[in-house]
């Protein structure tokens, strides 16, 4: 190997670590808004349009007054902590982009799908399952419902990081 092949292979290193770093703020401001906007397409779509289930239904019922005030409650409780998420990942997405030379729409787009998937994966698990305060859809073929919440929402996530990984390779290959 000549010494210009070995410079050369070691500047590529160098620049495929230093695009790691670059794309880590966009990465991280990605996935925190993918999580909130998840929530809030459960929110705003499960809850309220369809109203499968509100926050609380398996904790206490919305059918009489009390447990419609618990579940508004829970279900306002919810979209607060997906607003606050959506903040701060505007905030990131803001320093990312002022920290960043160029912002790459594939690293985004995936990051999104990735926090949007995660979100759904670690919000169905510990509520539908763990805690089980309520199921994406109570009555016949509740578990069904549960189960294909958890698939759908590891598609989204491996979608997310596919196309995360994408991004990376197309990187280094222009890098090179």
């Amino acid at each position: 190997m000549t010494s210009n092949q070995t410079t050369s292979q070691a500047s590529s290193q160098g620049n495929s670590s230093v695009h790691q770093r670059d794309r880590r703020p966009l990465i991280v401001a990605g996935i925190v808004l993918g999580m909130g906007q998840a929530g809030f397409f459960d929110g705003i779509v499960i809850h309220q349009l369809l109203q499968w289930h509100h926050m609380f239904s398996s904790v206490k019922t919305d059918a009489t007054v009390a447990g419609l005030e618990l579940n508004t409650l829970g279900d306002g409780l919810f979209h607060l902590f997906d607003w606050l998420l959506t903040l701060i990942g505007l905030f990131l997405f803001w320093r990312a982009a002022k920290q960043s030379h160029s912002l790459s729409a594939p690293t985004f787009i995936g990051s999104l799908l990735l926090g949007f998937g995660a979100f759904n994966l670690i919000e169905g698990v510990i509520d539908h399952q763990i805690l089980g305060i309520h199921h994406v859809r109570p009555g016949s073929y509740t578990l069904a419902y549960d189960i294909g919440f958890l698939v759908i929402s590891s598609l989204i996530a491996s979608a997310g990081w596919i196309v995360l990984q994408s991004a990376k390779s197309n990187k280094n290959e222009a890098e090179t």
